[in-house]
């Protein structure tokens, strides 16, 4: 695939702008990438969750913590705060058979850890990896590998 931000230009800025309001300090930067990462082995990318476990990794999050994201449901390593905003990372992208993706109860629970404008960040961060969920299955980018260096 061709580089999309060479193809529409407008996709920088856009990133930058996500990245922007997702960096507001209203939700540890931490906590974020933990979403993110989790969402990359959600949909399957192997691309997003390299990219995701190596930003992690670079800004000094442990690699037990890392490794744990997979099964955060049963793993001691998670803060409470953090294990919300996982559930709802797993709710926003996980099919519900049974009725709406994120409960009330759920979202009450998110509401207890995190003021309005976290929440709303927090929310932003879920959409913000899950943009580029299609140019990641779609365009296979090779994991490790900038996005300078790879798109033809």
């Amino acid at each position: 695939m061709p580089d999309p931000s060479e193809l529409v230009p407008e996709l920088k800025e856009l990133g930058g702008w996500l990245y922007r309001a997702t960096g507001n300090r209203s939700v540890p930067r931490t906590t974020i990438g933990l979403v993110q990462l989790r969402a990359g082995q959600i949909v399957g990318s192997t691309y997003l969750t390299a990219l995701h476990t190596g930003l992690l990794r670079k800004a000094g999050e442990s690699d037990r913590r890392i490794d744990a994201v997979a099964t955060w449901h049963t793993a001691p390593y998670f803060t409470d705060a953090e294990r919300v905003a996982l559930a709802l990372v797993d709710a926003v992208l996980t099919a519900n058979p049974h009725g709406e993706r994120v409960s009330d109860e759920l979202y009450a629970e998110a509401a207890r850890h995190y003021d309005p404008k976290a929440l709303a960040t927090l929310t932003i961060a879920i959409g913000q990896v899950n943009f580029f969920v299609p140019l990641a299955l779609i365009g296979k980018p090779v994991p490790g590998v900038a996005p300078s260096e790879q798109w033809t």
